[in-house]
This record gives C-alpha cells, sequence and structure tokens, in this order.
C-alpha cells in the first residue's frame, strides 16, 4: 500500500516538456490539501516564454507522430492504459490529497479516466475517409482525414485525471501532439501522468503538462501563435466564452465543455426507491462538484412529498463527511475556500427567498473547506441556487402538477449539458428525452458518463464531443482530393 508521503515523492514538480524541466525563474505555488487547508508541496510555476518552449516542443514533434503509424499509436495508448491501471492506487491517493474527493469516488475515476485510454487505442486504427465515384461520372472523390495539428488542453480542478485522459487519448489516436494546462488547485495528477505516459513509450515533445498559478498569461502566447491548431477546454462558461473569443484571430478549431445546471425531473409513475437511489448518484457523485451533477430536483406532485422524505433519509444514513483519506468517508471536503463561499452563498440565499432546510445547511467548524449534504425544499422560482450551477452536495427540491410543467422547468435554463428522467412509462419517457434540451439524457439512471459515449452539451454549455466514435473527430480534419 502506497503512502501519502510516497506517492508525493513520485511526482514530478517541475513542468513536463519531454522530461521534467525547471521553469523559468524557479518560480513555484503551493498545492493545497482541502481536508486540511495545509500545503501539500510546491509545483513549477510556468510563465510565458514556458509555454512557448512547450509549443516548440510539440511542433518539433508533429510530423513524426502524425507520421507514426496508427497501430504503433495504438499500442503506445495501450501501454499508457495498462501503466495507468497498474498504478491505479496510487493515482486515486494523491487526487484525493490534491482535490479532496473521498477514496472510493477517486478509485472510480482512475478507471473510468484510464478507459479513455484504452478505448482511443482502439479507435486509432479505425479513423476513415471514403473513395467513391462522382454523380456526374466526371472524376472520382477521395476524402482523408488527418491530425488538425498542436493541441492545448486546458483542465479542470473537479476530475484532475479524466478531463485530462477524455483529451489526450483522442489527441494522440489522431496523431496530433498536445499541451495540457491542468487546474492549478490540482497539477500533481497530470504531472504524475506525463511520467507514466513516457515510460510507456510516448515521444518526447508529444505530451507536455504546464502548470501555472497565471492561466492566462501563459495560454494567451500559445492561442496568438499560429502554429497552434486547436484548443480544447472544459470550465466554466464564462471562462469558455472568453477563450472562444481569444481563439478568433488564429481560427482555431475548439471544443467546450462548459458548466451545466443538470433538471432531475421525477413523474409520478416513476419507481421512487430507484429514483432515490438515482439521486444520491447524480447529485453526491465527486460531492456534486461535477458539470453533471444534478442542480434541481423537479418532483410531480403525487410522488413530492414520498420522495422527499425517502431522499432525506437515504443522505442522512448513509453519507459520512470527513478527509477523503479516512476509511468510511463518503463526502470529502470541496476544493478550496472559494468554492465553500459559493456553496454557502446558494443555500443561504435560498433560505432567505423561503426554502427550508430538510438537512445540512450548516458547515462545520475547520479545518478544511467542508460541506454537508443538504437538501432544501420549498425552494421558491427564483432563488439563485435554482438558476446558477451549485458544484456542491446540496439538492434543492420543488414540485410540479403536469408533465408539460415538468419539462418546461427542466428546460428553464441557459444551460443544456445533461438531464435526468425517471418514469415507468417508455413512451413517456422517449417523448421528454426528446424534449429536453441537452446534449446527454439519462433514462432512469443516474450515471451516465461512459468512454464509449459521445459526452458534451448544448446552449451555454458549449459545443464538441468527447468520447464515443465521435471524440476523436474533434483532432482531425478533412480533406478532399479530386482525382480524374
Amino acid at each position: 500500500m502506497v503512502s501519502e508521503r510516497e506517492v508525493l515523492q513520485s511526482v514530478p514538480k517541475q513542468l513536463w516538456i519531454g522530461g521534467p524541466v525547471d521553469a523559468t525563474g524557479a518560480r513555484t505555488f503551493p498545492v493545497h490539501n482541502p481536508a486540511t487547508g495545509e500545503v501539500l508541496t510546491q509545483v513549477a510555476d510556468a510563465t510565458p516564454d514556458d509555454a512557448m518552449r512547450a509549443l516548440e516542443a510539440a511542433v518539433a514533434a508533429q510530423a513524426d507522430w502524425a507520421a507514426t503509424p496508427a497501430r504503433t499509436r495504438a499500442e503506445i495508448l495501450r501501454a499508457m492504459f495498462e501503466q495507468l491501471d497498474a498504478r491505479a492506487e496510487e493515482f486515486a491517493l494523491l487526487m484525493t490529497l490534491e482535490m479532496g474527493k473521498a477514496l472510493p469516488e477517486s478509485r472510480n475515476e482512475v478507471r473510468y479516466g484510464a478507459e479513455f485510454f484504452r478505448w482511443f487505442s482502439e479507435e486509432a486504427a479505425r479513423i476513415q475517409g471514403r473513395y467513391l465515384q462522382a454523380p456526374t461520372g466526371t472524376g472520382r472523390i477521395m476524402v482523408h482525414k488527418h491530425p488538425v495539428g498542436p493541441c492545448l488542453a486546458i483542465t479542470p480542478w473537479n476530475f484532475p485525471l479524466a478531463m485530462g485522459t477524455r483529451k489526450i487519448g483522442p489527441a494522440l489516436a489522431a496523431g496530433c501532439t498536445m499541451i495540457v494546462k491542468p487546474a492549478s488547485a490540482t497539477p500533481l495528477t497530470m504531472l504524475l501522468l506525463a511520467s507514466i505516459c513516457s515510460e510507456a513509450g510516448l515521444p518526447d515533445g508529444v505530451l507536455s503538462v504546464v502548470t501555472s498559478s497565471r492561466s492566462s498569461a501563459v495560454t494567451q502566447p500559445l492561442l496568438d501563435d499560429p502554429r497552434l491548431r486547436k484548443l480544447t477546454f472544459t470550465g466554466s462558461t464564462e471562462v469558455g466564452k472568453t477563450l472562444v473569443a481569444k481563439s478568433a484571430d488564429q481560427l482555431l478549431r475548439t471544443s467546450m465543455e462548459l458548466g451545466g445546471n443538470a433538471p432531475f425531473v421525477v413523474f409520478d409513475d416513476a419507481d421512487v426507491d430507484a429514483a432515490v437511489q438515482g439521486a444520491m448518484l447524480a447529485k453526491l457523485r465527486n460531492g456534486g462538484e461535477a458539470c453533471t451533477a444534478a442542480n434541481r430536483f423537479h418532483v410531480q406532485n403525487g410522488v413530492l412529498d414520498e420522495f422527499t422524505t425517502k431522499l432525506v433519509d437515504a443522505m442522512a444514513g448513509s453519507v459520512r463527511m470527513g478527509p477523503g483519506t479516512d476509511p468510511g468517508t463518503t463526502l470529502g471536503p470541496l476544493v478550496n475556500e472559494e468554492q465553500l463561499r459559493i456553496v454557502r452563498e446558494l443555500v443561504d440565499d435560498a433560505v432567505v427567498a423561503g426554502a427550508r432546510v430538510l438537512l445540512g445547511g450548516k458547515e462545520p467548524e475547520g479545518p478544511g473547506w467542508f460541506y454537508p449534504a443538504t437538501i432544501l425544499g420549498d425552494v421558491p422560482p427564483h432563488a439563485r441556487i435554482l438558476r446558477e450551477e451549485v458544484f456542491g452536495p446540496v439538492a434543492p427540491i420543488i414540485g410540479f402538477e403536469t408533465e408539460q410543467e415538468g419539462l418546461a422547468a427542466a428546460n428553464d435554463t441557459e444551460f443544456g449539458l445533461v438531464s435526468y428522467v425517471y418514469t415507468r412509462d417508455l413512451d413517456r419517457a422517449l417523448r421528454i428525452a426528446e424534449g429536453m434540451e441537452s446534449g446527454m439524457v439519462g433514462v432512469n439512471r443516474g450515471a451516465i458518463s461512459d468512454p464509449a459515449a459521445p459526452f458534451g452539451g448544448i446552449k451555454q454549455s458549449g459545443f464538441g464531443r468527447e468520447g464515443g466514435i465521435e471524440g476523436i473527430e474533434e483532432y482531425l480534419s478533412t480533406k478532399y482530393i479530386a482525382l480524374t
């Protein structure tokens, strides 16, 4: 069993550009443990010059990596999967230390994140074009797919591993080089990942990791450089809009996986016990710090009291809050003090507006940035918590009368990432799923993420897809060759 000290020692603390390298000026910034607020370690704080070093490496490696046979790229990705799988416990502990989630959650993320390397190792050899006779008979049409070129991935703190592998996997499978800028709150996991990718045989320069406390200063020179050809970002809608605007000068290919405000709709013909189990998954996965987390619970009035009572009992009876490394913990701390403040303010605003606290609602005294599993009833429609992404373990519940009202309430948001619906009626399930204004819909399921499925949203939740056969297309350009 690896110890906390051993796992922290195994992580490169320098930038990763063809291997560990010092940041210009040897600047560093601290990484904190959310369970205590204490500093875990210091990592390199990149400068704009360091970012350009990473781009130089990506550009230098691009032609050879694109020319590498697809089967060879696939075998390297498979080896990366096997390395990650073999060191799963090490990665799980590291994520818990720097992000706070309970160890079972971290282990689940390692399994999920590793699958993107396995899935895209299998897709690397299946990149297809087409060849056909022109309908006019005047020539032939050949369609060829080729890698877009060097990519920049900006990843969030809530899934330090999976949000990286979900981007690295398809990029490498397609023949693209990539620079990753991880969130400053959780840079350690990505640095360790880069080192095991190198051990698995990934050539130098194909993957770089640039850690920095000043994201905009480091990424702006990359976005301004015409040699960068793709930007992929997971994070808030506000930041995503800024990045799209910045990417316009170079007309970069962009993929944006942005904020969510997922409705969880329970109809009066639903299996209420199953709906409660699904609600626990959809709300409390990753401590609620997930863009796919159910953000608001719309329950038809016929089962509103039953669902609410059972959800309160389920959360009160099964959720144990504490440091993520403690045995038995199911709910760790929030990632930092700012996230704790946001959750507190949204709950307080709802209570002032008239909501009733049915469970939780009061944070414990420190140390650490903890907030308990919380359920709010009688939430008024104007409460901020129904409009904004809470990103914490808080479940606001509101009732509705008719199917049309339930669907309208679910769609009453500028976001459109994922929706959940519970009903025993197949016709209703299909009708509601088709009417949901979101990129993904879970029907009688509280967890929907799958590397083999296309992940992404519509409206203010972004564009582009990650995972599935669609995921690799984000890193491919289409070329038409006209033949006589």
